[in-house]
């Protein structure tokens, strides 16, 4: 299961920032995932709130955006969507669309902090 891995990382990454922030804790995390980027975002929720025991992070809600796939055709000169499944073919015109433009992202958008002593009480 690599989604803990990539828990591990954004925890590392999102503990990091705050940590140039001072005594913060971490209490959401955004992130963006392609529906072609392997990761399966309920492994990654679980994943994430194991990785988080003992961190900033600990409680924080992971935040998850799903990114549709879209490519490029060259016929409409235009980024379609797809609405199928991952089969590369404009939906407009039928062309063949190899050129993904979206859907492989595995992106850290945001972080919300707030500090140490407002968390706790």
């Amino acid at each position: 299961m690599h989604e803990l891995s990539i828990a591990q990382s954004l925890i590392d990454a999102a503990c990091e920032a705050a940590a140039d922030e001072g005594p913060v804790r971490v209490t959401r995390l955004a992130v963006r995932i392609g529906l072609m980027s392997g990761v399966v975002p309920e492994a990654l929720q679980f994943s994430f709130g194991l990785a988080a025991e003992g961190t900033a992070c600990e409680g924080a809600v992971l935040e998850v955006e799903e990114v549709r796939v879209q490519v490029f055709c060259s016929q409409c000169d235009a980024p379609r969507a797809l609405s199928d499944g991952f089969v590369l073919i404009c939906p407009a015109c039928g062309a063949p669309t190899p050129q993904i433009v979206a859907g492989r992202e595995l992106e850290l958008v945001s972080l919300e902090v707030t500090d140490n002593a407002a968390a706790d009480t």
